[in-house]
């Protein structure tokens, strides 16, 4: 009864690395004074960022790590003077803004490339002790928020009156202890370290005013809020008031919301709907799947009978659980995956496509609970039993066989008191009371209990399985980042250039013509520019003078002047350096004659 189609994520989140200054593998004719890496998203930035390491494998001291220009999106660092030459290793890690951490490495080369030392470190570098062990943590959060909203949703929306009493302590405790784990190991976490630094005062320091550091506290401080909520005096007595279900329903949405504000919907795109999305999902999982488990615990307590009418009431909120999870499971697979070849390309892809299939499993399991609900919500026909005859079943004529009562063998029993009529009318042929919605005011028997205990089991085991793959999925790269990241390493990989033909006329006789710009590669950094002129027979064609500037408007950066030189037939410049990516406006100025000239407009786009 659960359409998990993606976890409690979705988004363009895990930061994706989508160029760097200097490039990667490019050879300098200077030192650089700094080291900037441009990201997809917002990214944080750790005391140990970058590690630049020379080719004899000995570390540059550089300064701090910072946003460059003040953006979000852009770690830089400063390098010192005299670097020297030859090839240079540069190792970085950050946060994303979904409060996962990146990491790679890239080269460059000073003067000309040379042989180093350097062992390029893995773009996963991580300690597993610390890795694994936040990973459970983040697991067990997950279950305990399911248990401790489940169970309450059970009591406060179905009417059960039995105790599930040990089922919320051990969601409150389970999400407590894991919350105070998560918070602890976060520092080794993102820094990639063992779990020595897990109690290091300034890693804990750092984590405390950090963003999930300070969602984890809020998540304690609503744990602590919850203790404060009476639920159980109420629901033995009378129907819950606001008293209860006010707070409750504030503290469950508080819950959820530090799962939003710490994950993949707090970065990427759609942000706001992502995080109503996130909240919703994760509220109807929690009371899909805690309410299994409060249901199954009931039905393993003979002693507290379970009234069929709680069992139909469940699964009404379950079909609306599935329809809240059918919505935003939609939406935030299509945010986290952005295409459907990622289905298939990214691993993110692959483990959807898994957890869809564990959520196959779910739905059969869910089909045989709803025949088991159907049979309870359907009433049993009542026996209407005259005055002075009461139904006696006699073991000798088989199971279930009755007679009309007599007080012996060939003998009538004499009349029953009066009011016995009223007594044994409604009474079922199993012998329970009858009662609306679906025998609410009754039991289920023995043989009902067992079968929907099998299946209820099912449905909580493949439950289990898909909060796993959920919990794997929230730590996994989104298929849409990882596009983005092969995209960018691509393109790295492979420079563009590109070339733009810009027509101009001076309005004088023969004075019209267009200029062919080829800017290589058009990335960020440095970049060459060649222009070529062509007459109007189209031909090669001389001009006194050609001047080509660059302007980022939205940013208030340049012009920048090309200083391009005539070469005889061609003009060209390697020392432009366009700081910024974005869509820059390059004016061509096309001198003709001494006192003829045109200035022409172009866009082009730096990556």
């Amino acid at each position: 009864m659960l359409v998990l189609f993606t976890g409690v994520s979705g988004a363009s989140a895990h930061a994706a690395l989508t160029g760097t200054d200097p490039q990667d593998g490019s050879v300098l004719k200077s030192e650089p004074r700094r080291v900037t890496l441009t990201f997809s998203e917002s990214i944080g930035l750790l005391d140990d960022s970058f590690r630049v390491l020379t080719p004899e494998n000995r570390r540059v001291h550089t300064g701090a790590p910072s946003h460059a220009d003040d953006r979000s999106d852009t770690a830089s660092v400063t390098l010192p003077r005299g670097l020297g030459t030859g090839t240079f290793t540069v190792a970085w890690r950050v946060v994303s803004a979904d409060s996962h951490p990146v990491s790679g490495a890239f080269t460059f080369s000073i003067g000309k490339p040379s042989a180093t030392t350097a062992p390029l470190p893995s773009a996963a570098a991580s300690n597993p002790a610390s890795t694994g062990l936040y990973d459970i943590a983040r697991y067990a959060a997950y279950s305990g928020l399911a248990l401790l909203i489940g169970a309450a949703t059970f009591v406060l929306g179905c009417g059960h009156r039995g105790s599930v009493r040990r089922l919320l302590l051990t969601g409150w405790w389970t999400l407590l202890g894991s919350t105070l784990a998560l918070l602890l190991l976060r520092g080794p976490y993102e820094r990639g370290t063992g779990l020595g630094d897990a109690l290091d005062p300034s890693i804990l320091s750092d984590t405390l005013t950090s963003r999930p550091g300070i969602v984890l506290v809020a998540r304690l401080a609503l744990l602590a809020a919850a203790v404060l909520v009476p639920l159980r005096a109420p629901l033995r007595d009378r129907a819950p008031g606001p008293a209860v279900l006010v707070p409750g329903g504030v503290l469950a949405l508080g819950l959820a919301v530090t799962w939003a504000a710490a994950e993949h919907a707090s970065a990427g795109i759609q942000v706001p709907v992502a995080m109503v999305s996130s909240v919703l999902h994760l509220l109807a999982m929690a009371v899909w799947l805690g309410g299994l488990a409060a249901l199954l615990s009931a039905l393993h307590r003979p002693a507290e009978p379970v009234a069929p009418g709680v069992v139909t009431r469940f699964s009404r909120l379950a079909l609306v659980s599935v329809a809240v999870l059918a919505a935003t499971g939609v939406y935030q697979s299509w945010r986290g995956l952005g295409s459907w070849d990622a289905l298939t390309s990214t691993s993110y892809g692959r483990l959807l496509l898994v957890k869809v299939g564990a959520v196959a499993l779910l739905l059969v399991g869910a089909a045989f609970s709803r025949r088991w609900t159907a049979r309870l919500a359907t009433p049993r026909a009542a026996v209407t039993v005259p005055a002075g005859r009461v139904p006696v079943t006699v073991p000798a004529g088989g199971p279930g066989e009755t007679r009309e009562g007599t007080d012996g063998p060939g003998e009538e029993r004499g009349p029953e008191p009066e009011g016995a009529e009223d007594r044994h009318e409604g009474r079922t042929e199993d012998g329970q009371d009858g009662g609306h919605d679906g025998g609410a005011g009754g039991t289920i028997d023995a043989g009902q209990r067992q079968g929907l205990r099998r299946s209820v089991l099912a449905e909580v085991t493949v439950g289990i399985l898909v909060l796993m793959i959920t919990t794997m999925l929230t730590g996994t790269q989104p298929g849409r980042a990882a596009e983005e990241t092969a995209a960018a390493t691509a393109a790295a990989d492979h420079p563009a250039s590109s070339t733009t033909t810009v027509p101009f006329d001076v309005g004088t006789p023969g004075g019209h013509g267009k200029v062919q710009v080829e800017l290589s590669p058009g990335r960020v950094g440095e970049n060459s520019v060649q222009a070529v002129i062509f007459g109007p027979d189209g031909g090669l064609a001389t001009v006194p003078e050609l001047r080509i500037t660059f302007t980022l408007e939205s940013q208030q950066v340049g012009p920048i002047d090309a200083e391009i030189t005539d070469k005889g037939g061609y003009w060209t410049s390697d020392t432009l350096t366009l700081p910024l990516p974005g869509t820059w406006t390059m004016k061509t100025t096309v001198r003709t004659t001494d006192v003829d000239q045109v200035t022409v407009e172009r866009k082009v786009r730096v990556s």
